[in-house]
């Protein structure tokens, strides 16, 4: 039986580079991101680079699950620098759509492509092997608060 589209885990960084800490619950704010990440305090790596879908990104944690069983790289899912973890939900096809994460409304703005600064910060290289699986970066349109387990829905 296939799961219910949900959140598996919530993270923010609190500056460029930090530690991603795991969270029960953020708010979301539309406009600036998620209360206490780098990119809401505008103190991220990519803050100073124009453009949309820097307020939240979400990784499928079959994602990341891929990388330990197709490529023997094993890395926690925080690791990989992204908001929302989710399960069930094929992130791709929510570039340019309305979604809900919980009580909050996004918009899939376009795929998170992974980056040599991932594979840096991780000390492995990454990229090659989450392409076009890396994410997706998105807006928020409604304020509310997103919590692990929430459905997502879209």
């Amino acid at each position: 039986m296939k799961p219910a589209p949900s959140v598996v885990s919530l993270q923010i960084a609190p500056a460029a580079e930090a530690g991603m800490i795991a969270v029960a619950e953020i708010r979301a704010l539309p406009g600036r991101g998620l209360d206490g990440d780098r990119y809401f305090h505008q103190v991220g790596t990519f803050s100073k680079t124009p453009g949309k879908g820097r307020e939240v990104t979400l990784i499928e944690i079959e994602a990341i699950e891929a990388l330990h069983r197709d490529y023997e790289i094993c890395v926690e899912a925080k690791l990989c620098r992204r908001n929302i973890v989710t399960r069930g939900v094929a992130l791709n096809h929510l570039v340019g759509r309305e979604f809900r994460v919980g009580s909050v409304s996004l918009k899939g703005i376009r795929l998170c492509e992974p980056c040599n600064h991932l594979d840096r910060l991780l000390g492995t290289r990454v990229s090659p092997a989450l392409l076009h699986r890396g994410g997706l970066r998105a807006d928020i349109l409604t304020e509310g608060v997103i919590r692990v387990g929430d459905p997502v829905e879209g």
